[in-house]
């Protein structure tokens, strides 16, 4: 998915700063400390310290025997770059920032809620030691957790000032099984393969990288200037199948007395 979008960036006359642990503008092992930080001095390097957008397309799929990459690449490499990347972004007029996030985020079941916590605390350790007794299931709990911490952490941060307030627009796309090489991966193993098919995709087949980069580059454009905070879910239906009852969700009581009172508490003007 990544890959497309920089295809279809460059092809409307865009210059586009890759960053892979191959064949890339920028190498670099977004699974490391060192390597997060390497690609974003080069980053801030080449782009003379202004970018107009960001795609954060890196990612690993639920494969067992990779609970620690996964937990690296999938939450730390979105995050910190991001975080570090963020005043080159204000630099910007209108800044357009896409996350992929998973749909996994809302169809995986029990997944649990310490090792969310542990991501968006920054303590990646503690969040692998809370699905280390998931046996062959862990790379599967650990992969929708990251998810789902990297989706609401794009959610906590799009509204804050330094993001919004400074002109960014930070947004999630939230895809289903696309057929990709990680999607290819995944099948090639007779026990992924068989929950992947088995899992329900109203539409049906699996879904197109190209679509998912038409998506992206929508919300890299200056139509998405209202966007701010939104998870966009291009599944096939998945998550409207399992949640068609849970979205939306009213605004907790707790937070809306909170916006209740600060708007009671700002002056009126007479009549």
């Amino acid at each position: 998915m990544g890959w497309e979008v920089a295809q279809r960036l460059r092809a409307a006359g865009h210059k586009v700063i890759g960053v892979d642990l191959r064949d890339s503008e920028i190498v670099a092992d977004l699974s490391t400390d060192g390597g997060r930080r390497s690609a974003v001095g080069e980053l801030l390097t080449t782009s003379g310290g202004v970018l107009d957008g960001a795609v954060l397309a890196a990612g690993l799929g639920p494969i067992p025997g990779r609970e620690r990459l996964i937990a690296q690449v999938n939450y730390f490499g979105v995050t910190e770059l991001l975080d570090a990347l963020r005043p080159a972004l204000a630099r910007s007029d209108r800044a357009k920032v896409v996350v992929i996030a998973s749909n996994s985020a809302t169809t995986t079941p029990a997944v649990p809620r310490r090792a969310v916590r542990a991501f968006l605390a920054g303590d990646g350790e503690k969040a692998l030691r809370a699905v280390r007794f998931y046996g062959r299931a862990s790379a599967a709990m650990i992969y929708a957790a990251s998810k789902i911490a990297v989706a609401r952490w794009v959610r906590r941060q799009a509204v804050r000032p330094d993001w919004a307030g400074a002109g960014i627009r930070l947004n999630a796309v939230a895809p289903g099984a696309v057929t990709t090489p990680l999607l290819a991966e995944q099948l090639a193993d007779p026990k992924e393969a068989k929950a992947v098919k088995s899992f329900p995709v109203p539409v049906g087949g699996y879904g197109d990288a190209g679509h998912l980069a038409d998506w992206m580059m929508f919300m890299l454009s200056d139509a998405a200037d209202f966007l701010c905070g939104s998870v966009v879910f291009v599944d096939g239906g998945s998550d409207a199948y399992f949640r068609a009852e849970s979205w939306p969700a009213p605004v907790p009581a707790r937070s809306l007395a909170r916006y209740l009172l600060r708007f009671l508490s700002y002056p009126r003007s007479g009549g």
